[in-house]
């Protein structure tokens, strides 16, 4: 059996229906609690570079009816892209503006949001989601979280976005209904941004410091 072969029957969940169901509520949850950390406690092992957390995300959220997009860090790995279609069924397709979702293996190989699909004002739905595999990753600032399922406001260092992310984020929010999701997948929970989030603080020193 060769390397690859045996990458691409690397286990998924333990249990599908079970593991998926639960990782599925914490996205939900941390969609619904945007910035607020969801504990994800269904285990699987994908080929590295890939990170636990977010392979379980990318398992629970994917089928074959969802192209997926990689960075040239997952992409050039061979054994992701198989263990990731072997368990999905997902296409994974060459541009991020094909994609319904978007993996970046960290905060700096992650696209810039306007390169990606925004769904239009009759299918927002069609957007993409953008998923950042975060694990130890710092933060860029001070920033202030408002909007849907945040009571008044919430704190937030940032940690797992990429570098320059906040006029991204604030153009994203002008667009509603259309824009991108994202969620952080760091060493055992996800945060969730959705498009109705406000972000606001940090500046452009903190937001471009990692980029010096």
């Amino acid at each position: 059996m060769s390397t690859l072969t045996a990458q691409n029957h690397t286990p998924g969940f333990a249990s599908p229906v079970h593991d998926a169901q639960r990782v599925f509520r914490a996205v939900l949850e941390a969609l619904a609690r945007p910035t607020a950390p969801q504990v994800v406690d269904a285990v699987v092992d994908p080929p590295h570079p890939l990170g636990a957390t977010a392979g379980a995300v990318i398992l629970t959220l994917c089928d074959e009816q969802t192209p997926i997009w990689l960075d040239d860090v997952l992409r050039t790995t061979p054994e992701v892209s198989a263990w990731i279609a072997f368990h999905t069924g997902a296409r994974i397709v060459r541009s991020a503006a094909e994609a319904l979702f978007v993996i970046a293996s960290s905060p700096e190989t992650a696209p810039a949001l306007a390169e990606l699909r925004r769904g239009t004002d009759e299918e927002p739905h069609t957007s993409a989601t953008l998923i950042i595999d975060a694990r130890a990753s710092a933060g860029i600032g001070a920033l202030t979280a408002s909007g849907p399922g945040i009571r008044e406001s919430s704190q937030w260092d940032g940690a797992g976005l990429p570098a320059g992310f906040l006029p991204q984020w604030q153009e994203n929010r002008a667009l509603y209904p259309r824009g991108i999701d994202l969620i952080v997948a760091e060493q055992s929970t996800v945060r969730g941004l959705p498009r109705t989030t406000v972000l606001t603080g940090g500046s452009h020193h903190d937001l471009d410091r990692r980029s010096a």
